[in-house]
């Protein structure tokens, strides 16, 4: 059984950093039946911080005293296997599946998560819940051993998705991108999320929550709106 929170962003518009959020994990955890469970953070996407003050800011952030980062147990694997609730937070996508492959905890977080432990990601712990990391949007700054990420969901993900091109932005738009990744992997399909909104994704199901709809993206270059508070199955 899967039960999956893929937010596309840790803020929405000037809301602050994960205030838009709160709400949405909160009705998820109720959902699970895991509000008073100790939540389990990996904060390895996060680069330009360290590990401490990323779990203090995401502790904070959320009012969750009960959020302990996977830095602090001895046995990292055996805290996976052990979760309720696992945490991923965003950063830089590469850097994050390369430290899971790094630290061999890839296919045991998969396992945990399809186990029945809750999985909530935002950004860069949204895209490692897809099939792989080839529709992210950050820049390759370190070289993981695969893109292959933890193919929960078993399609991309694109998150912080914006349609069309920004003014005075000369290269390609998000749909451009995202159309050679289709040109490549013709059998591919990628769903595009935009800032404020969420896949919420249970067994075979995914519900959109937020503030926008989601956009289903196949070859030929084609979309499907996904409208909001409406389950699909996928």
């Amino acid at each position: 059984m899967l039960n999956l929170l893929l937010l596309s962003s840790s803020s929405y518009q000037d809301t602050g950093y994960l205030t838009h959020a709160k709400t949405y994990i909160q009705d998820f955890l109720k959902e699970c039946d895991s509000l008073n469970e100790e939540i389990l953070f990996i904060p390895y996407a996060g680069v330009r911080r360290n590990n401490d003050e990323y779990e203090k800011k995401v502790k904070e952030s959320l009012n969750q005293e009960n959020i302990v980062s996977i830095h602090r147990y001895n046995h990292s694997k055996e805290a996976i296997l052990k979760a309720k609730v696992i945490l991923v937070g965003g950063g830089n996508t590469f850097m994050l599946l390369s430290k899971l492959y790094e630290y061999d905890l890839l296919d045991c977080l998969a396992q945990r998560v399809k186990e029945g432990a809750c999985y909530i990601g935002w950004s860069a712990g949204s895209n490692i819940a897809g099939k792989s990391i080839k529709t992210t949007n950050d820049m390759p700054i370190i070289m993981p051993k695969s893109f292959n990420a933890l193919n929960l969901f078993p399609h991309q993900i694109n998150p912080h998705f914006i349609s069309g091109k920004i003014q005075g932005h000369n290269g390609e738009s998000r749909e451009e991108r995202l159309e050679e990744f289709l040109i490549a992997n013709p059998q591919e399909k990628i769903y595009a999320i935009p800032e404020g909104s969420a896949l919420r994704i249970k067994d075979n199901k995914v519900k959109i929550i937020g503030h926008n709809p989601v956009l289903k993206f196949e070859h030929p270059m084609k979309s499907t709106t996904l409208e909001l508070n409406q389950e699909y199955p996928y």
